[in-house]
């Protein structure tokens, strides 16, 4: 999910309810659902973390200076940096907040596997724009974590600390805020994690100068590459709650070294479901591949996504595969090393591709059925 996307996202094909919250009667059901949620969401996850700071979200909110500028960021914009605006709050019970957001911001770094120096990635908003004209009537919203699992609920907590129970199908009239991390900056700084990893292991080396394509010999170098004109991904199950989607390839084959390799391919434009883009993007690199032949595979990064981990993986498994002098397809290999943890919260796994060729031309359905792409053979000039 995205922060960095609007966090207002358009709701498809659901009709929104006269109400959708659920108040759980009591502080022993209320201490029941903590410790439920607490089983299965460990406090140094992600969604532990924003678990933790929704409720301390919610809580500070008692305040009605701090409830108020809280209130007029979330009108401002679509979502803003927490620690910023707890640090440059002009309230006490706001600055107060600030060292715990930090903390919990270096947690979230710790959990995802990017590095100490990556800066703030918790932000808050408005969930969805409905929601508007109450919160700017004064109602008190709620506060929620973005939830990370595929459930029909999720929780959200008022400023007494009463956690409430929302769908995730339906949108619930009163203001809901939503803690949440920057998707897009947190996938570009594990990306990074993922193509040092590779590196480190020569696992994304170039083509040798001479193997690349040359005019003439006073003739700058140009490459052939594969284009994607179209992409369409049928679902990738966010819930209105959650917000875009953060979509990435790794588009696999061996390199000239005979080793295995993977080059990262960004797909930030690629955020909903049911809708076909036209990026006109180079998926496959030609140069980079001794054989006319490479896979990709299409990933989502589902908030726990941990880029240590999945760099550790893979490196482990590529590493042990070698080339026979024929190409042999490396999509199952990379969904092997994938970490059992990235299948929690699906899709991460979206959809792959086999044994695209340079010459490969109009659509190719994925195989697990759930996306097409169109590409064409797209040679690059050099300048």
């Amino acid at each position: 999910m995205s922060t960095s996307m609007p966090l207002r996202t358009t709701l498809i094909g659901v009709v929104l309810a006269a109400t959708a919250l659920v108040p759980l009667q009591g502080t022993a059901l209320a201490a029941q659902n903590d410790l439920a949620r607490s089983a299965v969401v460990p406090a140094a996850s992600v969604a532990g973390i924003e678990d933790a700071t929704a409720r301390t979200l919610a809580a500070s909110l008692a305040d009605p200076a701090w409830n108020s500028q809280v209130r007029s960021a979330a009108l401002a914009a679509d979502s803003v940096d927490l620690r910023a605006l707890t640090s440059r709050s002009t309230t006490a019970r706001g600055r107060s907040l600030a060292a715990s957001i930090a903390s919990a911001d270096r947690g979230v770094a710790t959990a995802k596997g990017l590095g100490g120096d990556i800066g703030s990635l918790l932000r808050v908003g408005l969930a969805h724009p409905s929601m508007e004209a109450r919160l700017a009537g004064g109602e008190t919203p709620l506060v929620a974590a973005a939830p990370s699992d595929d459930t029909a609920t999720f929780i959200a907590y008022d400023s007494e600390g009463t956690a409430r129970e929302l769908a995730v199908d339906t949108i619930p009239e009163q203001p809901v805020y939503l803690v949440d991390i920057d998707g897009a900056k947190a996938v570009t700084a594990g990306l990074e994690v993922l193509r040092e990893a590779l590196a480190a292991k020569g696992l994304d080396v170039p083509a040798p100068a001479a193997e690349v394509n040359t005019l003439a010999s006073t003739a700058v170098a140009g490459i052939d590459t594969t284009l994607i004109n179209s992409v369409r991904i049928s679902d990738v199950q966010e819930p209105w709650i959650k917000g875009d989607a953060e979509i990435f390839s790794l588009v696999t084959g061996f390199g000239h070294d005979g080793k295995a390799r993977v080059d990262i391919v960004e797909m930030p434009y690629l955020n909903e479901g049911g809708t076909t883009y036209y990026p006109r993007q180079v998926l496959v690199n030609w140069s980079n591949y001794k054989y006319n032949l490479a896979d990709a595979v299409m990933m989502e990064d589902d908030g726990d996504t941990n880029y240590e981990a999945l760099a550790r993986s893979l490196v482990a498994i590529l590493l042990t595969i070698t080339d026979q002098g024929v190409y042999v397809p490396l999509v199952d290999a990379l969904l092997d090393a994938i970490p059992t943890s990235w299948w929690v919260d699906d899709p991460d796994y979206v959809d792959s591709w086999y044994t695209l060729a340079k010459t490969s031309s109009g659509t190719r359905n994925g195989a697990a059925a759930n996306g097409w792409i169109n590409v064409s053979p797209y040679y690059v000039s050099g300048l």
